[in-house]
């Protein structure tokens, strides 16, 4: 499993890009999956459904089960967030697992850049970023592709993408 993450400022298009390469992806025949970091309070629970009433009763985790999907939600109650390597742990073995967000995280990852943003780049500050996806041309050492240009994102996310392994080790090392 290979793991390659997707960082930029709010409103870059990191989601939007997700959107477009995963079903490019899949369209080579990979296994995809995506862990997103979320920097506020989130619910993918219906506030009033059974499994919303249970997690407000206290339970630690609530699996809901259908015949279509499972969901399974964990209650931090106080305890820290966990770090990208133990989300990782979790994940059910695919080819490729991207991560949007973690910018802090050592992992390698693709820079979405956005000229109308107004933002600077997070490279060459993070030296974990490994290429460009942008709409501006840039003067740089890294690899870079056009925001539309989704074999040429692909492309340099499974050529910048590392083993979960790998992931793990650069974890151990960083804390």
């Amino acid at each position: 499993m290979k793991v390659i993450g997707l960082a930029g400022w709010s409103g870059a298009g990191k989601t939007t890009l997700l959107a477009r390469v995963v079903p490019h992806l899949l369209g080579r025949g990979l296994r995809v999956s995506v862990i997103k970091h979320a920097h506020h309070s989130f619910d993918v629970d219906v506030p009033g459904k059974d499994s919303w009433v249970h997690r407000q009763s206290g339970a630690a985790e609530v699996l809901v089960s259908s015949a279509k999907r499972w969901a399974l939600m964990h209650e931090l109650r106080g305890v820290s967030e966990p770090k990208l390597p133990e989300l990782l742990a979790k994940m059910s073995r695919v080819d490729l697992v991207i991560v949007e967000g973690f910018k802090s995280e050592p992992h390698p990852k693709i820079e979405v850049h956005r000229f109308a943003n107004g933002k600077a780049l997070l490279f060459p500050d993070d030296p974990a970023i490994a290429g460009i996806a942008t709409d501006a041309h840039l003067e740089t050492v890294l690899p870079t592709a056009h925001l539309d240009d989704i074999p040429a994102v692909a492309a340099m996310m499974r050529r910048s993408a590392i083993s979960v392994e790998e992931v793990l080790a650069r974890s151990v090392t960083e804390t």
